[in-house]
């Protein structure tokens, strides 16, 4: 298992941006402070350490940038960070002003273990306001295919170095350096496009007020354009004053999202560590067709160098710092969860107006059985009317109670529809059940308390039987209710079930979302205070089909059946979003859920529902969603229409999911077998 418990065996790369302490001009104390982080980097197993631009020197010596004594002795500082790299894990990212064919380049020397990998000058130079960098060193632009001899050491030099480890722990980075960002074309867009996903600036940048704000936007919307990771290091404490000051900033950014970022201003050395999740953006370039067509435009071939080396795994295993939330569908952070549900409950009520518009219907028909989906949809429908200025007695709601409907339920329904003024109904489906299980010869017409799946389907076809009958009455669309998760582990009664509608809003809502949405209409002040206590009571209702009557054993429970929605989310979200192997959901799945205090939980998610899962019950559960998920299949390849609701995409043939309805799951269960066998196996 400890191979398992590594974030490096799953496609994650610790990277740590620093800022250690300054002194002007003082190479010597540089390197000491360099080498000083470096081991706690190699204590804590970081794969890539990047430090500021010019940092064994200090960047604004104004002149001494030409005094040989201190080139001299930067070269030594720099030989010395070399050779104690032997012994250190990480690679060290370090800037420092460097001679080679008789010019002086603000270059950054890339090394691990003891040898100097590369060296890449800055491609522009700043020669405006508080900056003259010209006066002092020359472009890199246009240094390419060349080697240079740094610190005694031949050296490929340029701006076409592309830095790759060939060993156990696979990361491609590149090097620009400060006013290289600030560029309309940085470097590293070109870097990214020939397979960097880690992309490294070293820079000084003296702090103005705004100007924090400013290197944000400029990382964030790099890494986003990128599809890359990118992080940055700026110059702090110890950096001459004369003229200018520096914040120290450093900061990690992972496709357009802000990973880790040190407190600005430090007294002393410090760096922030963020462990990058390579296999996302591996997988976002598969999937971006349009970047690999800018790829091919763009691109010249042999445009970069590509620099190899070796990056092993550490023989212990490294413990992943980086927090995963619980629910992807649902973030932990309250104020964009409310805009979230804002967002999805506008883009139901919007796609159900737009249905109703074109196809010149005045009524909707719904089923109502007091749960969570028909819940939501049912406010849908009630709104989109409220929208569309009609009265809401155009939505005709039935509950249709069968043998398993608890009183409960059933009273939930009723006090719904009535709180929100809609047409409501009630047909007892239980003679027409009966009749067909007659007809059918089945046990239970003969007084046998026999429950298999034919008792269960005739109830939930007839209920949708009734519904597409009172709309062909009624000149009205059905209202599909069934939700992505259901969709997604293949809980659903199909064709004349629960499967079928004339418009699904709920199609692309994840049940972990549902509960939410409910809460966000509760809580907008746009109901009664008789309809809030009514959705509270659904809210705090057992999930269930109610499809088995109470009597012949418990409640009948779907999650005992098809697994936690909160494990089954997780797995569906990570598979179908971005293509993981299912050993890698489980370990994603172990972070996020094996420890309840681990992390923030999203608002009003209540106690007893905060709970931990084993590594035992994450793996039993993700072994029955890939079973149930790939051979149920047939049912999402004739999905009735409904909205797209989130980027963790849709279920739908006609959008994000697209398979034959014939594959079987035994590629994926194998894959968790063989990296996450079975207790007792």
């Amino acid at each position: 298992m400890g191979e398992f418990n590594c974030l490096y065996s799953h496609g994650f790369a610790r990277v740590a941006a620093c800022v250690p302490r300054g002194t002007v001009a003082d190479p010597d104390f540089a390197a000491t402070e360099v080498l000083g982080l470096a081991a706690e980097g190699d204590r804590r197993k970081v794969a890539v350490m990047l430090f500021p631009e010019l940092g064994l020197s200090s960047y604004a010596i104004d002149d001494l940038l030409f005094q040989d004594a201190l080139l001299d002795e930067v070269e030594r500082a720099l030989a010395r960070i070399i050779e104690a790299s032997r012994d250190l894990f990480p690679v060290l990212v370090v800037g420092a002003p460097l001679r080679h064919a008789g010019r002086l380049f603000n270059a950054a020397a890339v090394i691990h273990r003891g040898a100097l990998l590369g060296v890449v000058p800055k491609s522009y130079l700043p020669n405006y306001r508080e900056f003259y960098e010209r006066r002092h060193f020359t472009p890199g632009l246009g240094r390419r295919g060349e080697q240079a001899v740094i610190a005694g050491r031949p050296v490929p030099f340029g701006v076409d170095l592309l830095f790759r480890s060939e060993g156990a722990i696979p990361l491609t980075f590149h090097v620009e350096i400060c006013e290289d960002i600030w560029v309309p074309l940085p470097p590293s867009t070109r870097a990214a496009m020939a397979g960097a996903e880690l992309l490294l600036n070293l820079s000084a940048s003296n702090i103005t007020i705004g100007k924090a704000e400013a290197r944000r936007l400029l990382c964030a919307s790099q890494s986003a354009r990128c599809v890359a990771a990118y992080a940055y290091s700026a110059a702090g404490p110890g950096e001459s004053t004369t003229d200018l000051a520096w914040d120290g900033h450093a900061a990690i950014f992972e496709n357009g999202d802000l990973l880790a970022e040190t407190e600005r201003f430090p007294e002393g050395a410090v760096f922030t560590v963020a462990d990058i999740d390579i296999e996302r953006l591996r997988q976002e370039h598969m999937r971006l067709n349009s970047f690999g067509d800018c790829v091919g435009e763009e691109m010249e071939e042999g445009a970069f160098r590509v620099v190899t080396f070796a990056l092993e795994q550490p023989p212990e295993p490294v413990a992943l710092e980086r927090l995963i939330e619980r629910f992807p569908y649902v973030p932990s952070d309250p104020s964009r969860l409310r805009e979230d549900c804002y967002e999805a409950y506008n883009i139901q009520v919007q796609g159900l107006a737009q249905r109703l518009a074109a196809t010149r219907l005045p009524r909707v028909v719904i089923g109502v059985s007091g749960g969570l989906d028909s819940t939501q949809a049912l406010m849908v429908a009630a709104r989109t009317m409220d929208r569309l200025g009609r009265p809401r007695s155009d939505v005709l709601a039935y509950t249709l109670p069968g043998f398993a409907t608890s009183e409960e339920t059933r009273a939930n329904a009723w006090a719904l529809m009535e709180a929100l003024g809609v047409c409501a109904a009630e047909i007892d489906i239980r003679p027409a059940a009966r009749q067909m299980l007659a007809d059918l010869d089945h046990p239970f017409a003969r007084g046998e308390p026999v429950y298999d799946v034919t008792f269960e389907n005739v109830q939930a076809g007839l209920r949708t039987d009734y519904l597409f009958r009172l709309a062909n009455q009624h000149a009205a669309l059905v209202v599909g209710t069934g939700d992505l998760s259901e969709l997604g582990l293949g809980w659903c009664t199909y064709g004349v079930g629960d499967h079928m509608s004339h418009y699904n809003v709920n199609a692309s809502v994840p049940k972990t979302l549902i509960q939410h949405l409910i809460r966000f209409v509760a809580g907008s002040g746009d109901v009664s205070a008789e309809t809030v206590e009514v959705l509270e009571a659904i809210l705090a209702t057992e999930i269930s089909p109610e499809l088995v009557p109470a009597s012949a054993a418990t409640i009948q429970s779907t999650q005992q059946v098809v697994g936690p929605y909160a494990l089954q989310d997780f797995s569906l979200f990570y598979l179908t979003r971005y293509g993981y192997r299912p050993s890698r959901i489980a370990y994603l799945a172990a972070q996020a859920w094996s420890d309840v205090e681990r992390g923030r939980w999203p608002a009003n998610i209540p106690e007893a529902d905060r709970r931990a899962y084993t590594l035992g019950e994450i793996r039993h559960w993700l072994e029955v969603f890939l079973s149930r998920f790939f051979t149920n299949q047939f049912k999402r390849s004739t999905l009735p229409n409904g909205p797209k609701i989130s980027s963790g995409g849709s279920l739908s043939p006609r959008g994000d999911w697209r398979a034959p309805s014939d594959a079987g799951a035994r590629v994926w269960l194998d894959e968790l077998d063989a990296h996450l066998p079975k207790e007792g196996q």
